[in-house]
């Protein structure tokens, strides 16, 4: 398996991961926030599948933005979440996920010839660090849900 497909795979199995995560998940945020993760795979996919035939660029998305917006909502409609052991290993192990697919890509990036493939594989390092992030955020939320919203500031998901 070349590391084009062995990309696309990676990538359709966080989709798959995260679609899971939605589908067991209670609350309407984080829901939101799972799914919008899996796109966020989706765009990988494509991008790689892009990248074995013609050039392909990565545009940035809006994730961290998008989600500090979701947290605010959940902050003023939702009870705050009992923390649920197996939710928290879930968004652990996705977390972990991520941080491999960030290595991989970092890796790839180094052994690649074509320059614009090494761009891409760099910023889809940088999409995957932004989703760690975001899952540590989730964990801290889910763990410590009182303290997490006592800043008022709400910086946890400034721009990482």
């Amino acid at each position: 398996m070349d590391i084009y497909e062995y990309a696309m795979q990676m990538e359709k199995d966080g989709e798959d991961f995260y679609r899971q995560i939605a589908e067991k998940t209670q609350s309407k945020g984080l829901r939101t926030i799972s799914n919008m993760l899996a796109d966020d795979e989706v765009k990988h996919y494509e991008i790689i599948k892009m990248m074995k035939t013609i050039k392909q660029s990565v545009t940035e998305t809006a994730i961290l933005n998008d989600s500090k917006n979701i947290f605010e909502k959940m902050r003023d409609t939702e009870e705050l979440l009992d923390p649920n052991t197996e939710s928290i290993e879930l968004y652990k192990k996705a977390r972990d996920i991520e941080k491999k697919s960030q290595d991989f890509y970092l890796g790839k990036s180094n052994e690649v010839k074509d320059e614009s493939h090494r761009e891409i594989f760099l910023k889809l390092a940088e999409e995957e660090k932004k989703h760690f992030f975001l899952l540590e955020n989730i964990i801290d939320f889910i763990s410590r849900p009182q303290e997490w919203l006592e800043n008022a500031e709400f910086v946890h998901l400034e721009e990482y």
